[in-house]
């Protein structure tokens, strides 16, 4: 009886596309509800819609195949499973602080899943988190009526972050209806039930934490000492030659004479990406008042990770360490400063390019320098010239790009230029929806972040995380983006709150803040 029923919830039905739409509005009101026990509803069923959406899927994957044979171990497995979730959630509910460093410690590890015939490298740790914070956080809201944190808009202090919400439920909504008329739908709900629509309740649930400073000092401990594993994870298999978890790129390090390592990441861009946010994550600790000790470790740490960011190869996540660093030095010193700085290293890395340009690549073209992302973007600025309005939509980059372009296939599925991908996928409408967010998100992370060095970090990790997107791909995909936000908003709330009750002069938590994040 399972099989039937659920084949008529086959992908090429309305069922699942009123579901994403369904499941888009749930996310979103739970980001702009004030009420909590209406955000604990629409949280729970984001929560339940999610694993339904997803069965439809991955039915047909082979790791269900024992279930389609044996019906009551799917039963007894779900039973299982929510009993254990359960459980778990009565542990943290007393203990909700732990939500962010166990989220800190998740966000790097993914496992490979089949889904739609496509193996996807999904964050279930991460999933595993986010299940059992959102049970811990429904069930005190509906018990009690009572926030886990004071997470309520009160007065137009909060301006900027209320925007920074709306523009992400704006987003979500719309991605969840552009979905409907997307080729690629089969994309799209992956999208909403892998990342959009998970991401929302991480969100939710960092921005009920109590960032206190021990609190960010903890994560900070965590990441840090996940990227220095990680690193020596690369260095291994720097020097036995030796890939781990990526047959693709084991081949392609056969085909070239540089070898490139991605440690426990699928993408060496991915795993440099991570490093480079560590590092500015890290480096503000330089900037400001430290023991001689401690800033000799911090130098050594940044030193480990660096090595691990070169033999990365990775060319976007340098230039995203680069533009991050300047942010830094802008928010510390004055931004003049930072400028002509920017500049000099510009100069310095036009003229290097231009002496040697066989070993940026230059000698084959902008686009085989770039991988063939040159045509990629190209491409997808001509589908985007085609609809200019409302675009393909969601998730249909990928099937529109090679029936245009059957001269250039590419298995890629996005633009690796985030905005051209928003263009093509959902026209001017998501465009600017996307400009729209980022802007109004570095304006509530960078306005009055001068001189706090947690704030500060924060906002140049989430500018160089934006410029990397530029070069490489996942924006709202990528679980950092949202957690970067969701601290970052939650400081700049707590900030001008503290101001505001005048219980503490700003500098006095600037220089405590300083002290106790120091390693």
């Amino acid at each position: 009886m399972i099989r039937p029923v659920l084949d008529l919830a086959a992908l090429t039905g309305p069922l699942p596309k009123l579901g994403v739409v369904v499941l888009a509005a749930l996310a979103a009101a739970a980001l702009l509800t004030g009420d909590q026990r209406r955000r604990a509803l629409t949280m729970a069923g984001a929560l339940v819609l999610s694993p339904v959406l997803l069965l439809t899927a991955i039915w047909n994957s082979p790791q269900l195949h024992i279930f389609h044979r044996h019906p009551l171990y799917a039963v007894i497995g779900a039973v299982a499973a929510v009993v254990l979730l359960v459980a778990a959630a009565r542990l943290l509910a007393p203990r909700f602080y732990l939500v962010a460093p166990l989220a800190v410690l998740a966000l790097p590890f993914r496992v490979p899943v089949l889904a739609g015939g496509v193996t996807s490298n999904l964050l279930v740790p991460l999933y595993l988190v986010v299940a059992v914070g959102t049970l811990a956080w429904v069930v005190s809201a509906l018990r009690d009526g009572s926030e886990v944190r004071a997470g309520r808009h009160r007065d137009e202090s909060e301006g900027w972050a209320l925007r920074v919400e709306r523009l992400l439920a704006l987003i979500i909504v719309l991605y969840g209806v552009q979905a409907v008329y997307s080729p690629g739908f089969e994309s799209a709900l992956q999208n909403m039930v892998f990342f959009y629509a998970p991401f929302t309740l991480l969100y939710i649930l960092l921005r009920s934490v109590r960032w206190t400073p021990e609190t960010i000092r903890h994560c900070l401990l965590v990441v840090v000492g996940l990227a220095i594993v990680f690193s020596v994870i690369a260095y291994v298999e720097y020097a036995t030659k030796t890939i781990f978890l990526s047959p693709k790129l084991a081949l392609t390090n056969e085909l070239h004479t540089y070898f490139t390592v991605n440690s426990v990441f699928l993408d060496p861009d991915i795993f440099g990406r991570f490093l480079a946010l560590v590092m500015i994550l890290l480096a503000v600790l330089l900037l400001y008042p430290l023991a001689a000790r401690r800033q000799l470790i911090t130098v050594g740490v940044l030193a480990a990770l660096w090595v691990g960011l070169v033999l990365t190869l990775s060319r976007s996540s340098l230039g995203a360490l680069l533009v991050g660093m300047g942010v830094l030095a802008a928010l510390r010193w004055r931004p003049t400063r930072a400028l002509y700085i920017a500049l000099a290293v510009i100069v310095i890395g036009a003229v290097a390019v231009a002496a040697l340009p066989r070993t940026f690549g230059l000698n084959q073209g902008l686009n085989g320098a770039s991988s063939g992302r040159g045509g990629l973007v190209s491409g997808g600025i001509a589908l985007f010239g085609e609809r200019p309005v409302w675009g393909y939509g969601s998730g249909s980059f990928q099937k529109e790009y090679k029936r245009h372009h059957r001269a250039r296939p590419t298995s890629l599925t996005a633009s690796h230029t985030i905005p051209v991908t928003v263009g093509a996928e959902q026209g001017l409408i998501g465009e600017l929806a996307y400009i729209g967010l980022v802007l109004t998100a570095f304006i509530c992370l960078v306005r009055r972040a001068r001189g706090d060095p947690v704030r500060s970090a924060l906002a140049a990790a989430f500018v160089a995380l934006v410029f990397h997107t530029m070069l490489y791909a996942d924006f709202l995909e990528d679980p950092e983006t949202w957690a970067l936000l969701a601290i970052g908003v939650s400081l700049a709330v707590a900030r001008t709150d503290t101001a505001s009750d005048g219980a503490v002069a700003t500098a006095r938590p600037r220089r405590a803040a300083a002290v106790r994040l120091s390693l």
